[in-house]
């Protein structure tokens, strides 16, 4: 799923092309990602575009007469660009949305339908959409560490709650934890006043860097590349390869379709976290330290 620098840098490329671009028509392909009735969809035809917000992981296009179109591209859900010039192959889409100059197209892989469109009457209805999130990028250190510590969650479930900050998923969650070395199962009441601070410069240096990192990737040009995987990432989608720290085997543990990457040296202290299915499974198999796993792997 997109979060806060996927969305930041789509948000970038996007003003650029579509800021008092008109959008002279709307062709939806597939009927169940418009999840509203009322404004119609064509109600945004002929009109220009004047705002584009960032609403948590949703993107928001503004027009002249106040309508709003909202997209939430969910796990598999992107966006691309095709100049007025492009005569090459286009992604079968979803939809396809035609301006003056372009069009900007939304395609999802797989064959569950989760992304979605809602069009807006007015900007205000913009807060109905938003979850409560606190803008993460720029908080005050106070203000964070009281946001996250209000209920007592697992940092990993706190990160990526998106009633307490806004736009952090599991990809970058991740991310950020091995860059604090923090256990993604450490409870939010139990940190000290410095893993507070690492927590809290981790958490900006990581987002930070990532939307360079994205920024420069593009180079200008719309971000095609936009995954949850990432080769230069240092945990995240890494299960079994070496931390570029330590060089200990990145361990993971999954729920339903989630799973958390971290790793066991940098960031528990060389304890191996219970995988909910497979603990369960192997019980008093399960290996506790990372010693007891390389030794059950060796023949």
């Amino acid at each position: 799923m997109p979060e806060l620098p996927d969305v930041t840098v789509y948000l970038e490329a996007l003003e650029t092309r579509l800021l008092g671009q008109t959008l002279e028509r709307v062709v939806l392909k597939n009927p169940f990602l418009l999840r509203t009735a009322d404004p119609p969809l064509q109600s945004v035809e002929g009109h220009r575009v004047v705002a584009l917000r960032r609403v948590g992981k949703r993107i928001a296009l503004g027009f002249d007469n106040d309508r709003w179109l909202l997209i939430h591209l969910m796990i598999a859900g992107r966006l691309h660009w095709y100049d007025k010039t492009h005569t090459g192959k286009v992604r079968p889409p979803l939809l396809a949305l035609e301006f003056t100059n372009g069009t900007l197209t939304l395609t999802e892989a797989g064959t569950k339908r989760r992304a979605s469109l809602h069009v807006l009457s007015s900007a205000a209805q913009l807060a109905d959409h938003d979850r409560g999130g606190t803008e993460v990028l720029g908080i005050d250190p106070a203000v964070f560490r009281e946001r996250l510590s209000r209920t007592n969650h697992t940092l990993k479930r706190a990160l990526t709650d998106p009633t307490i900050l806004s736009g952090i998923g599991n990809a970058y969650s991740d991310e950020l934890l091995h860059r604090a070395r923090l256990s993604p199962t450490m409870q939010t009441r139990h940190l000290s006043d410095a893993e507070w601070q690492q927590l809290y410069a981790a958490t900006q240096a990581t987002l930070t860097d990532w939307i360079d990192r994205l920024r420069a990737d593009a180079a200008g040009k719309f971000p095609e590349k936009v995954t949850a995987f990432r080769k230069d990432m240092a945990v995240h989608g890494r299960y079994g390869q070496p931390c570029p720290v330590c060089g200990t085997a990145i361990q993971r543990i999954r729920y339903a379709e989630n799973e958390t990457n971290y790793c066991p040296r940098c960031q528990t202290g060389g304890k191996l976290l219970a995988d909910r299915s497979l603990s369960r499974l192997l019980k008093d198999d399960w290996p506790k330290t990372i010693e007891a796993l390389e030794n059950q792997r060796k023949p």
